[in-house]
C-alpha cells in the first residue's frame, strides 16, 4: 500500500534548509570585504604619512600609491573578477646608472634569494621591485605580504643601489 499524501516533516526541513542557504548567502555577501578594502586596509597601516593618492577607472581598476620609507610604492587592482591582477611595485633607481652591467649582475642575483614573491625590472628606464598575482583565490594574508613585501625590499635597497650606481 502506498501513501500519495507528501511527507510534511521532509518538505518542511526542505523549506528550512533553503531557506537557511538563502540568508547565509546575503549574510556572507554583505559581509564580505572587497579586494579593495583589503588592499586599502593594508595601505592605511603602512602609508607614512598617512597620504594615499587613489583613482578608478571605468572598468572597475584602482591605483593607489602611498609613500613608504624612502620609496613610492603603487598599488594597481586591474578589477574584481578571478581572473584581475594584484600588481605592486616601486621604483629604487633611475636608469641610466654607473656600471650598468654590475647593477644587472647584483639585481639578478638579488632576484635568486632575496625578492621572495617579488623581483628585480626595468619600467620605464628604472629599476622597481614588483610583484603581481591573479586575484583568483587570494586572501587577505596574501595582498598584505605582497603589497608588504614589494614596499620593504624597495625601501632596504633604494638607497643602497643609488649610492652605489646613482649617477
Amino acid at each position: 500500500m502506498t501513501n500519495s499524501e507528501p511527507n510534511i516533516q521532509t518538505a518542511s526541513a526542505e523549506n528550512q534548509s533553503s531557506e537557511s542557504a538563502i540568508v547565509d548567502a546575503q549574510v556572507e555577501k554583505a559581509t564580505a570585504v572587497t579586494y579593495a578594502e583589503e588592499i586599502e586596509t593594508v595601505i592605511a597601516s603602512m602609508a607614512v604619512d598617512q597620504k594615499v593618492m587613489v583613482g578608478q577607472n571605468e572598468a572597475g581598476g584602482h591605483l593607489w600609491k602611498f609613500k613608504y620609507g624612502s620609496v613610492e610604492v603603487f598599488v594597481q587592482l586591474s578589477g574584481e573578477t578571478e581572473d584581475d591582477t594584484l600588481t605592486v611595485w616601486a621604483f629604487v633607481l633611475q636608469l641610466p646608472a654607473k656600471n650598468e652591467a654590475q647593477l644587472m649582475r647584483k639585481i639578478l642575483e638579488m632576484n635568486w634569494l632575496s625578492t621572495l614573491e617579488s623581483h628585480f625590472a626595468i619600467v620605464d628606464n628604472q629599476v622597481a621591485v614588483i610583484s603581481t598575482r591573479t586575484i583568483a583565490e587570494i586572501s587577505a594574508g596574501e595582498i598584505s605580504r605582497i603589497i608588504t613585501i614589494v614596499a620593504t625590499i624597495a625601501d632596504d635597497n633604494d638607497d643602497l643601489l643609488q649610492a652605489e650606481f646613482g649617477q
